[in-house]
């Protein structure tokens, strides 16, 4: 039977190696162990000519590439001591040559470690810049929930700024009494500079998308939220104050019929898929992008919604301009329309996912810009049951 530590015991002191590791020994740490052993040995057995005490630095150097300044320090010092002992047994501790090795072996040892320690706190900021990105994300623009309603929803989002999740596109839902309001959209510019007019265009729409308003009168309501937004003395694009906007297109979609309402506000038009054939959703009468309308004299009573047919079956695809702005290397645009249809007859989840993998090929690269969609599919449940007599 195991015998029981005494809490009130004295814990054993760590060893040095121990000390010099900040977690569990590495399987990794035997190698620079290893390669002084090896180094020394071949020096020693070497005519007198030859001298493979320089090759010592390679241990640290391998260290500094899987450990901390701690343990590539300690493996720096064993180093040091490492061409000590061969000078010893060689018979040339005193040499000028020996102490030329030993101050260059101490020189570069100590600049691995300087070197390995700005490495790991860069490593260590960029986990918090990555943390503090992924809480944004998760406040602004967290992925949309598999049903609403009768509707079957799935979202991707891909930010073009290096180790950010959040960017210049958004996109959003939120219910109301009978329907189902989504938004999605693109704020002019890229990566995080965009937060501010994102999280304004976020916040209006969730404010008010729930309520019974007609879907003109949101258009109209993000309006005027977005324009008196990029009014602030610090709002708008960066240093371009005045000349920020966002584009969206704005889409309701009713519980009992097999009906779909949409304003643009001069975003890319929606993409309806049915009987594996894609149809563009041109409205009768687009709007100028968000935060432009009342500086052109755009009225609110201006906004009109079109109305398309979605029934069970259909699949709708809201996207941005950098899924269908994107690139290949001759310079020809992904042809959206097109992939969609030979993707056709899947659930929206899996729609993206196809869609991501074949822009991934086309562009043969990372994308230039923030890339958004949103994918959605209509149960029939509910449409059968407004349709049973009463």
């Amino acid at each position: 039977m195991a015998k029981r530590r005494d809490p009130a015991a004295p814990r054993p002191r760590p060893s040095l190696l121990g000390r010099c590791l900040p977690g569990p020994f590495p399987r990794m740490a035997w190698l620079p162990l290893a390669l002084l052993a090896l180094i020394a040995t071949a020096d020693i057995l070497s005519p007198a000519d030859i001298h493979l005490g320089p090759l010592l630095v390679v241990a640290p150097a391998i260290t500094a590439s899987f450990a901390g300044p701690r343990f590539t320090a300690f493996i720096g010092a064993l180093s040091v001591l490492t061409l000590v002992v061969i000078g010893l047994e060689r018979g040339v501790i005193a040499t000028e040559n020996l102490e030329v090795q030993l101050a260059g072996l101490v020189v570069l040892s100590v600049l691995v470690v300087v070197f390995n320690r700005v490495h790991q706190r860069s490593k260590h900021e960029l986990t918090r810049v990555r943390a503090v990105s992924e809480a944004a994300q998760r406040v602004l623009q967290s992925p949309l929930p598999e049903r609403i309603g009768p509707l079957r929803i799935a979202s991707s989002y891909r930010a073009v700024a290096a180790h950010a999740r959040v960017g210049g596109d958004l996109f959003a839902a939120a219910r109301t009494g009978d329907s189902t309001r989504l938004i999605i959209g693109d704020v002019r510019g890229k990566g995080l500079q965009t937060l501010g007019d994102t999280a304004l265009l976020l916040g209006a729409f969730r404010a008010a998308a729930h309520q019974q308003s007609p879907l003109p009168g949101l258009a109209a309501y993000l309006e005027g939220s977005v324009s008196w937004g990029l009014a602030e003395p610090d709002g708008g694009a960066g240093p371009e104050v005045g000349e920020g906007f966002v584009t969206a297109v704005i889409v309701d979609i009713r519980d009992d019929e097999p009906l779909l309402n949409v304003v643009n506000c001069g975003h890319p038009p929606p993409l309806l898929l049915r009987g594996g054939r894609s149809a563009t959703l041109e409205v009768l009468r687009p709007a100028p992008p968000l935060g432009l309308g009342t500086l052109g004299g755009f009225v609110a009573d201006g906004y009109r919604a079109t109305a398309f047919a979605f029934e069970p079956g259909d699949l709708l695809l809201l996207y941005t301009d950098g899924i269908s702005e994107a690139r290949d290397y001759r310079g020809e645009f992904y042809p959206l329309s097109a992939r969609l249809e030979r993707f056709g007859g899947v659930e929206p989840e899996r729609l993206l996912a196809r869609v991501n993998d074949d822009l991934d090929s086309f562009v043969g690269g990372p994308l230039a810009d923030d890339a958004a969609m949103v994918a959605i599919a209509r149960d029939d449940h509910g449409l059968r049951l407004a349709a049973r007599p009463r």
